[in-house]
Protein backbone atom coordinates (compact mmCIF):
# COMPACT_ATOMS: atom_id res chain seq x y z
CA UNK A 1 0.00 0.00 0.00
CA UNK A 2 2.80 2.40 0.92
CA UNK A 3 4.64 1.58 -2.32
CA UNK A 4 1.45 2.25 -4.30
CA UNK A 5 0.99 5.58 -2.50
CA UNK A 6 4.59 6.61 -3.28
CA UNK A 7 4.09 5.64 -6.92
CA UNK A 8 0.90 7.72 -7.11
CA UNK A 9 2.66 10.74 -5.61
CA UNK A 10 5.48 10.41 -8.14
CA UNK A 11 2.96 10.27 -10.97
CA UNK A 12 1.22 13.41 -9.69
CA UNK A 13 4.56 15.21 -9.44
CA UNK A 14 5.47 14.21 -12.99
CA UNK A 15 2.08 15.30 -14.26
CA UNK A 16 2.45 18.70 -12.57
CA UNK A 17 5.90 19.17 -14.10
CA UNK A 18 4.58 18.19 -17.52
CA UNK A 19 1.79 20.75 -17.24
CA UNK A 20 4.25 23.48 -16.31
CA UNK A 21 6.59 22.58 -19.15
CA UNK A 22 3.66 22.46 -21.54
CA UNK A 23 2.56 26.01 -20.68
CA UNK A 24 5.73 28.12 -20.98
CA UNK A 25 3.75 31.33 -21.61
CA UNK A 26 2.33 31.20 -18.09
CA UNK A 27 5.74 30.58 -16.55
CA UNK A 28 7.60 33.20 -18.59
CA UNK A 29 5.20 36.17 -18.65
CA UNK A 30 7.00 39.30 -17.42
CA UNK A 31 5.04 42.12 -15.74
CA UNK A 32 6.02 45.61 -16.94
CA UNK A 33 4.83 48.75 -15.14
CA UNK A 34 4.98 51.62 -17.65
CA UNK A 35 4.34 55.33 -17.05
CA UNK A 36 3.69 57.92 -19.73
CA UNK A 37 5.10 61.45 -19.57
CA UNK A 38 1.67 63.08 -19.44
CA UNK A 39 -2.06 62.43 -19.35
CA UNK A 40 -3.83 60.26 -21.91
CA UNK A 41 -3.79 62.26 -25.17
CA UNK A 42 -3.45 61.50 -28.88
CA UNK A 43 0.25 60.50 -28.76
CA UNK A 44 -0.54 57.97 -26.02
CA UNK A 45 -1.86 55.81 -28.87
CA UNK A 46 1.75 54.76 -29.55
CA UNK A 47 1.50 52.64 -26.39
CA UNK A 48 -2.22 52.07 -25.93
CA UNK A 49 -2.70 50.54 -29.40
CA UNK A 50 -0.13 47.73 -29.02
CA UNK A 51 -1.48 47.06 -25.52
CA UNK A 52 -5.10 46.85 -26.70
CA UNK A 53 -4.25 44.75 -29.75
CA UNK A 54 -2.31 42.22 -27.70
CA UNK A 55 1.12 42.89 -29.19
CA UNK A 56 2.73 43.05 -25.74
CA UNK A 57 0.88 39.92 -24.66
CA UNK A 58 2.13 38.09 -27.75
CA UNK A 59 5.66 38.90 -26.58
CA UNK A 60 4.88 37.32 -23.16
CA UNK A 61 4.64 40.68 -21.42
CA UNK A 62 1.95 41.82 -18.99
CA UNK A 63 2.11 45.59 -19.52
CA UNK A 64 0.20 48.12 -17.42
CA UNK A 65 0.19 51.74 -18.66
CA UNK A 66 -0.45 54.72 -16.41
CA UNK A 67 -0.73 58.43 -17.19
CA UNK A 68 2.03 60.74 -15.95
CA UNK A 69 2.40 64.34 -14.86
CA UNK A 70 5.68 65.43 -16.40
CA UNK A 71 8.89 63.85 -17.64
CA UNK A 72 10.85 64.72 -14.51
CA UNK A 73 8.38 62.79 -12.37
CA UNK A 74 8.46 59.80 -14.73
CA UNK A 75 12.26 59.65 -14.58
CA UNK A 76 12.17 59.80 -10.77
CA UNK A 77 9.53 57.09 -10.50
CA UNK A 78 11.41 54.73 -12.81
CA UNK A 79 14.60 55.42 -10.84
CA UNK A 80 12.79 54.61 -7.59
CA UNK A 81 11.49 51.31 -8.98
CA UNK A 82 7.85 52.36 -8.75
CA UNK A 83 7.75 51.84 -12.52
CA UNK A 84 9.94 49.59 -14.65
CA UNK A 85 9.79 51.64 -17.84
CA UNK A 86 8.42 54.97 -19.04
CA UNK A 87 8.30 57.70 -21.65
CA UNK A 88 10.27 60.82 -20.74
CA UNK A 89 12.09 63.79 -22.22
CA UNK A 90 15.73 62.86 -22.80
CA UNK A 91 16.86 66.19 -21.34
CA UNK A 92 15.06 65.37 -18.06
CA UNK A 93 16.85 62.02 -17.99
CA UNK A 94 20.20 63.72 -18.61
CA UNK A 95 19.52 66.18 -15.81
CA UNK A 96 18.72 63.35 -13.38
CA UNK A 97 21.92 61.50 -14.26
CA UNK A 98 24.11 64.57 -13.83
CA UNK A 99 22.48 65.64 -10.56
CA UNK A 100 22.34 62.14 -9.04
CA UNK A 101 25.62 60.47 -10.06
CA UNK A 102 25.44 58.00 -7.17
CA UNK A 103 21.84 56.90 -7.71
CA UNK A 104 21.79 53.07 -7.96
CA UNK A 105 18.97 52.67 -10.49
CA UNK A 106 19.46 55.55 -12.93
CA UNK A 107 17.19 54.92 -15.94
CA UNK A 108 18.60 54.40 -19.42
CA UNK A 109 16.99 55.54 -22.68
CA UNK A 110 16.66 52.59 -25.05
CA UNK A 111 14.50 53.91 -27.92
CA UNK A 112 13.86 57.40 -29.26
CA UNK A 113 10.22 58.28 -29.94
CA UNK A 114 10.32 62.06 -30.50
CA UNK A 115 13.44 62.50 -32.61
CA UNK A 116 12.95 66.28 -32.38
CA UNK A 117 11.88 68.05 -29.22
CA UNK A 118 8.27 69.28 -29.42
CA UNK A 119 9.26 72.37 -27.41
CA UNK A 120 8.16 75.66 -28.95
CA UNK A 121 7.45 79.29 -28.15
CA UNK A 122 3.86 80.34 -28.84
CA UNK A 123 2.56 83.90 -28.99
CA UNK A 124 -0.49 85.68 -30.38
CA UNK A 125 0.01 87.57 -33.63
CA UNK A 126 -1.46 90.72 -32.10
CA UNK A 127 1.57 90.85 -29.78
CA UNK A 128 3.76 91.79 -32.75
CA UNK A 129 6.06 88.83 -32.11
CA UNK A 130 7.19 87.34 -35.41
CA UNK A 131 10.52 85.72 -34.63
CA UNK A 132 12.86 84.85 -31.74
CA UNK A 133 14.51 88.28 -31.51
CA UNK A 134 11.09 89.87 -30.91
CA UNK A 135 10.98 88.04 -27.57
CA UNK A 136 13.65 90.29 -26.04
CA UNK A 137 12.30 92.04 -22.94
CA UNK A 138 8.97 90.19 -23.14
CA UNK A 139 7.07 88.34 -20.41
CA UNK A 140 7.15 84.58 -20.98
CA UNK A 141 5.24 81.96 -19.03
CA UNK A 142 5.55 78.22 -18.37
CA UNK A 143 5.63 75.81 -15.43
CA UNK A 144 9.11 75.67 -13.90
CA UNK A 145 9.56 72.06 -15.10
CA UNK A 146 8.49 72.74 -18.71
CA UNK A 147 11.01 71.35 -21.21
CA UNK A 148 11.01 74.53 -23.30
CA UNK A 149 11.55 76.77 -20.31
CA UNK A 150 14.40 74.65 -18.94
CA UNK A 151 16.05 74.57 -22.37
CA UNK A 152 15.50 78.31 -22.88
CA UNK A 153 19.23 79.15 -22.47
CA UNK A 154 19.95 76.95 -25.50
CA UNK A 155 17.21 78.67 -27.55
CA UNK A 156 18.42 82.06 -26.34
CA UNK A 157 22.03 81.35 -27.29
CA UNK A 158 21.06 80.03 -30.72
CA UNK A 159 19.01 83.14 -31.51
CA UNK A 160 20.70 85.95 -29.55
CA UNK A 161 17.54 87.05 -27.74
CA UNK A 162 18.75 88.48 -24.45
CA UNK A 163 16.86 89.14 -21.22
CA UNK A 164 13.22 88.06 -20.79
CA UNK A 165 10.91 87.94 -17.76
CA UNK A 166 9.63 84.51 -16.68
CA UNK A 167 6.33 83.81 -14.94
CA UNK A 168 5.56 80.39 -13.45
CA UNK A 169 2.16 78.77 -13.19
CA UNK A 170 0.30 75.48 -13.03
CA UNK A 171 0.21 73.75 -16.46
CA UNK A 172 -3.57 74.15 -16.67
CA UNK A 173 -3.24 77.96 -16.56
CA UNK A 174 -0.49 78.43 -19.17
CA UNK A 175 -2.61 78.81 -22.31
CA UNK A 176 -5.37 80.62 -20.44
CA UNK A 177 -2.94 83.33 -19.31
CA UNK A 178 -1.65 83.80 -22.84
CA UNK A 179 -5.16 83.94 -24.31
CA UNK A 180 -6.28 86.64 -21.89
CA UNK A 181 -3.16 88.76 -22.38
CA UNK A 182 -1.36 88.16 -19.08
CA UNK A 183 1.72 86.97 -20.98
CA UNK A 184 3.46 87.89 -24.21
CA UNK A 185 4.42 84.30 -25.01
CA UNK A 186 4.64 80.81 -23.54
CA UNK A 187 6.80 77.74 -23.98
CA UNK A 188 5.25 74.30 -24.26
CA UNK A 189 4.96 71.22 -26.43
CA UNK A 190 3.81 72.50 -29.83
CA UNK A 191 1.01 69.98 -30.32
CA UNK A 192 -0.26 70.43 -26.77
CA UNK A 193 -0.25 74.21 -26.38
CA UNK A 194 -1.57 74.98 -29.87
CA UNK A 195 -4.68 72.85 -29.40
CA UNK A 196 -5.11 74.03 -25.82
CA UNK A 197 -5.18 77.62 -27.09
CA UNK A 198 -7.79 76.66 -29.66
CA UNK A 199 -9.89 75.09 -26.89
CA UNK A 200 -9.78 78.50 -25.20
CA UNK A 201 -11.20 80.28 -28.23
CA UNK A 202 -7.99 81.29 -30.01
CA UNK A 203 -7.98 80.61 -33.76
CA UNK A 204 -4.91 78.73 -35.08
CA UNK A 205 -4.27 81.47 -37.65
CA UNK A 206 -3.91 83.97 -34.80
CA UNK A 207 -1.03 82.05 -33.19
CA UNK A 208 2.69 82.44 -33.89
CA UNK A 209 4.61 79.21 -33.33
CA UNK A 210 8.40 79.18 -33.04
CA UNK A 211 9.45 75.51 -32.83
CA UNK A 212 12.82 74.98 -31.18
CA UNK A 213 14.08 72.62 -33.93
CA UNK A 214 13.28 75.23 -36.60
CA UNK A 215 15.34 77.84 -34.75
CA UNK A 216 18.68 76.17 -34.16
CA UNK A 217 17.85 73.84 -31.25
CA UNK A 218 18.02 70.20 -32.39
CA UNK A 219 17.48 68.52 -29.05
CA UNK A 220 16.05 65.04 -28.91
CA UNK A 221 12.61 64.77 -27.31
CA UNK A 222 10.90 61.88 -25.53
CA UNK A 223 12.42 58.42 -25.33
CA UNK A 224 11.48 55.08 -23.82
CA UNK A 225 13.45 54.69 -20.60
CA UNK A 226 14.15 51.66 -18.39
CA UNK A 227 15.43 51.34 -14.82
CA UNK A 228 18.88 49.73 -14.71
CA UNK A 229 17.76 47.00 -12.30
CA UNK A 230 14.92 45.92 -14.58
CA UNK A 231 17.20 46.18 -17.61
CA UNK A 232 19.82 43.88 -16.08
CA UNK A 233 17.29 41.32 -14.87
CA UNK A 234 15.02 41.35 -17.95
CA UNK A 235 17.02 42.27 -21.07
CA UNK A 236 14.94 40.02 -23.32
CA UNK A 237 11.71 41.51 -21.97
CA UNK A 238 12.96 45.00 -22.86
CA UNK A 239 13.76 43.83 -26.39
CA UNK A 240 10.31 42.26 -26.61
CA UNK A 241 8.66 45.48 -25.42
CA UNK A 242 10.44 47.49 -28.11
CA UNK A 243 9.45 44.97 -30.80
CA UNK A 244 5.79 45.21 -29.81
CA UNK A 245 5.99 48.99 -29.55
CA UNK A 246 7.49 49.22 -33.05
CA UNK A 247 4.76 47.03 -34.49
CA UNK A 248 2.14 49.27 -32.92
CA UNK A 249 3.89 52.51 -33.91
CA UNK A 250 3.74 51.49 -37.56
CA UNK A 251 -0.04 51.13 -37.34
CA UNK A 252 -0.44 54.38 -35.40
CA UNK A 253 1.37 56.38 -38.07
CA UNK A 254 -0.45 54.60 -40.90
CA UNK A 255 -3.92 55.38 -39.49
CA UNK A 256 -3.96 58.03 -36.72
CA UNK A 257 -7.75 58.19 -36.69
CA UNK A 258 -8.14 54.50 -35.92
CA UNK A 259 -5.31 54.71 -33.38
CA UNK A 260 -7.01 57.54 -31.49
CA UNK A 261 -9.94 55.24 -30.76
CA UNK A 262 -7.72 53.37 -28.30
CA UNK A 263 -7.05 56.62 -26.41
CA UNK A 264 -10.79 57.26 -26.23
CA UNK A 265 -11.29 53.69 -25.06
CA UNK A 266 -8.83 54.24 -22.20
CA UNK A 267 -10.13 57.70 -21.23
CA UNK A 268 -13.74 58.24 -22.22
CA UNK A 269 -13.76 62.00 -21.57
CA UNK A 270 -11.21 62.88 -24.28
CA UNK A 271 -12.35 64.54 -27.51
CA UNK A 272 -11.44 61.97 -30.15
CA UNK A 273 -11.36 64.47 -33.01
CA UNK A 274 -9.10 66.84 -31.08
CA UNK A 275 -6.78 64.04 -30.00
CA UNK A 276 -6.51 62.75 -33.56
CA UNK A 277 -5.30 66.19 -34.61
CA UNK A 278 -2.87 66.26 -31.69
CA UNK A 279 -1.52 62.87 -32.71
CA UNK A 280 -1.06 63.94 -36.32
CA UNK A 281 0.76 67.11 -35.21
CA UNK A 282 3.04 65.02 -32.98
CA UNK A 283 3.86 62.61 -35.80
CA UNK A 284 4.63 65.37 -38.29
CA UNK A 285 6.61 67.64 -35.94
CA UNK A 286 8.46 65.18 -33.71
CA UNK A 287 8.29 61.56 -34.90
CA UNK A 288 8.40 61.26 -38.71
CA UNK A 289 10.90 64.09 -39.17
CA UNK A 290 13.86 64.48 -41.55
CA UNK A 291 16.17 63.89 -38.57
CA UNK A 292 14.32 60.68 -37.73
CA UNK A 293 14.74 59.50 -41.31
CA UNK A 294 18.46 60.24 -41.09
CA UNK A 295 18.96 58.51 -37.72
CA UNK A 296 16.47 55.71 -38.29
CA UNK A 297 13.27 55.43 -36.28
CA UNK A 298 14.11 54.79 -32.65
CA UNK A 299 17.84 55.49 -32.99
CA UNK A 300 20.05 58.51 -32.39
CA UNK A 301 23.12 60.15 -33.92
CA UNK A 302 26.14 59.90 -31.59
CA UNK A 303 27.52 63.40 -32.39
CA UNK A 304 24.11 65.00 -31.96
CA UNK A 305 23.58 63.13 -28.69
CA UNK A 306 26.96 64.30 -27.39
CA UNK A 307 26.18 67.90 -28.31
CA UNK A 308 22.84 67.70 -26.53
CA UNK A 309 24.53 66.29 -23.42
CA UNK A 310 26.88 69.28 -23.33
CA UNK A 311 24.08 71.77 -23.98
CA UNK A 312 21.86 70.31 -21.26
CA UNK A 313 24.67 70.34 -18.70
CA UNK A 314 25.25 74.04 -19.40
CA UNK A 315 21.60 75.13 -19.66
CA UNK A 316 20.42 73.14 -16.63
CA UNK A 317 23.54 73.99 -14.56
CA UNK A 318 23.89 70.35 -13.50
CA UNK A 319 26.15 69.22 -10.66
CA UNK A 320 28.28 67.18 -13.04
CA UNK A 321 28.66 66.85 -16.79
CA UNK A 322 26.29 64.59 -18.71
CA UNK A 323 27.78 61.34 -20.02
CA UNK A 324 25.88 60.53 -23.24
CA UNK A 325 27.05 56.90 -23.07
CA UNK A 326 25.45 56.49 -19.65
CA UNK A 327 22.01 57.79 -20.62
CA UNK A 328 21.56 55.95 -23.92
CA UNK A 329 21.88 52.35 -25.16
CA UNK A 330 20.99 51.04 -28.60
CA UNK A 331 21.62 47.42 -27.61
CA UNK A 332 17.93 46.60 -27.19
CA UNK A 333 16.56 48.11 -30.40
CA UNK A 334 14.90 45.93 -33.04
CA UNK A 335 16.90 45.51 -36.24
CA UNK A 336 17.04 48.53 -38.54
CA UNK A 337 14.88 46.79 -41.14
CA UNK A 338 12.15 46.17 -38.56
CA UNK A 339 12.25 49.87 -37.63
CA UNK A 340 11.81 51.05 -41.21
CA UNK A 341 8.23 52.08 -40.48
CA UNK A 342 8.06 55.86 -41.01
CA UNK A 343 5.34 56.94 -43.47
CA UNK A 344 6.38 58.45 -46.78
CA UNK A 345 7.69 61.98 -46.46
CA UNK A 346 5.13 64.65 -47.25
CA UNK A 347 5.88 66.69 -50.36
Amino acid sequence: MRALKRHSLRRLACLAATLLIGTPALAQTTPVRFQLDWRFEGPSAFFLLPAAKGYFTAEKLEVSIDAGNGSGATVTRVASGTYDMGLADLAALMEFHANNPGAPNKPVAVMMVYNNTPAAVLALKKSGIKGPKDLAGKKLGAPVFDAGRKAWPIFDKANGIGKVEWVGMDPSLRETMLARGDLDAITGFYFTSLLNLEARGVKPEDVVVLPYPAHGVRLYGNAIIVGQDFLKKNPEAVKAFLRAFTQGAKEVMADPKAATAFVKERDGIVNASLEERRLRLAIDSSVATPDARADGFGAVSAPRLALMASQVADAYATKSRVDPNAVWSEAYLPAAAARNILPAAKK
